[in-house]
């Protein structure tokens, strides 16, 4: 029972920090600004990672890879710590390799929820919200290629939709890949 509840307090730390470092890479990819409030939210959970790495990652055009690099060094420590606590029986080797693992999960996760968030403020008609425009930027990207293969239907965008389910699809194999690699 201990080892489940540090493992869900880890998950849930690890999947907010871990996604804050991704959700800065992607918005410095896609030029948002970060003047806004998730912007700053961004900063404030990253920075103490963030900037320590850039020191040593470089980013190549608008790749913000100390960005991805904290991300990847904090599912790795959360790996670190379960394994330690498991009682460290399997290989220490194998670590990276779940935690790439644990990053694309994390990736997978993160866009999910975000088009989730995207989905509600669009029929909630949060249109003029700071929040919402800063989302709808990092959604666009994602739903406009599905939005010229499938129309609307009746007036409603089906794309998040689509999206949505894709990117389930995309979680069931990374699983079946992320088991037959382990075992």
């Amino acid at each position: 029972m201990p080892y489940q509840i540090i493992s869900f307090l880890l998950d849930v730390t690890i999947g907010l920090l871990g996604g804050a470092c991704l959700l800065r890479l992607y918005m410095q990819y896609q030029r948002v600004p970060f003047g806004n409030p998730v912007g700053r939210f961004v900063f404030a959970l990253t920075d103490w990672l963030v900037l320590p790495l850039r020191r040593v990652v470089p980013a190549p055009g608008r790749w913000d890879l100390a960005s991805l690099a904290g991300a990847f060094l904090l599912v790795l420590a959360q790996y670190i710590v379960l394994w330690l606590l498991a009682g460290a029986e399997s290989a220490l080797i194998f670590l990276p390799v779940l935690a790439a693992f644990g990053l694309v999960r994390l990736v997978i996760s993160g866009l999910t929820g975000l088009l989730i968030v995207y989905a509600v403020m669009s029929w909630v008609q949060t249109g003029g919200s700071p929040l919402f425009h800063v989302i709808e930027r990092l959604c666009e990207p994602l739903l406009r290629p599905i939005r010229r293969i499938v129309p609307l239907v009746g007036g409603i965008d089906l794309s998040p939709l689509v999206l949505l389910v894709l990117l389930q699809v995309a979680s069931m194999v990374w699983w079946t890949i992320q088991a037959a690699v382990l075992h």
